[in-house]
């Protein structure tokens, strides 16, 4: 993408500040003052924090305002969301887009609570958050990344659409450095035709 287009991309006037379409179960919406209780008690587990990049180890009450904060401004190139209960409201992890190095690619990231592991959250999550980026801004590709000892994580992508591309290492700051991981990365080309398997629009928004 050249950089005139990204510039465009960063004035416009937050397309990207609509929150996703609920999923059956899911609600994608801002993250509150009122979460900071759920956020702390289920961030501050070194077995998510290991697995992504940024999340400290031991996640504090600070970690918890400073995340809120960092979600509160949002632009069509980077955007977080809370992840909850479409029943209940209640914040069970957290999900959004953008890049981790200022020249890279667009990436998805996500981790959901330890509580609720094993149900299909993070697939759910995952599949709204990239439908509302593709549906509503121009990028035209998104990354993800699972560590090697991640298989949950690795079957979140697959299912999404993502395609393996290669290995590597990332610093995930929960695990102290680098760690390996398996890279994905899905096209907005493959999106679309998945979309049109299953008789849905492909089309930005306007």
């Amino acid at each position: 993408m050249v950089a005139d287009l990204e510039d465009s991309l960063e004035e416009e006037s937050l397309g990207a500040a609509a929150r996703p379409q609920d999923s059956e179960r899911l609600r994608l919406d801002a993250l509150r003052q009122d979460d900071l209780t759920d956020i702390v008690f289920l961030a501050n587990n070194r077995r998510i924090a290991t697995m992504v990049a940024s999340m400290p180890h031991p996640f504090t009450v600070a970690d918890g305002r400073n995340l809120i904060a960092a979600a509160a401004t949002r632009t069509v190139n980077r955007a977080k969301f809370a992840i909850r209960m479409r029943s209940t409201g209640r914040f069970i992890g957290e999900i959004g887009y953008g890049q981790l190095d200022e020249d890279g690619p667009m990436h998805l990231g996500y981790w959901i609570g330890e509580p609720f592991w094993g149900q299909g959250y993070a697939t759910e999550a995952a599949q709204a958050m990239i439908d509302h980026v593709f549906s509503t801004t121009r990028i035209e590709r998104l990354t993800g990344a699972a560590r090697v000892t991640n298989p949950a994580s690795r079957r979140v992508l697959v299912k999404c659409g993502f395609q393996f591309v290669d290995q590597g290492m990332i610093v995930s700051r929960g695990a102290g450095g680098p760690v390996s991981v398996d890279r994905f990365a899905l096209d907005r080309s493959t999106w679309c035709a998945l979309k049109r398997w299953g008789q849905m629009s492909c089309l930005v928004s306007a």
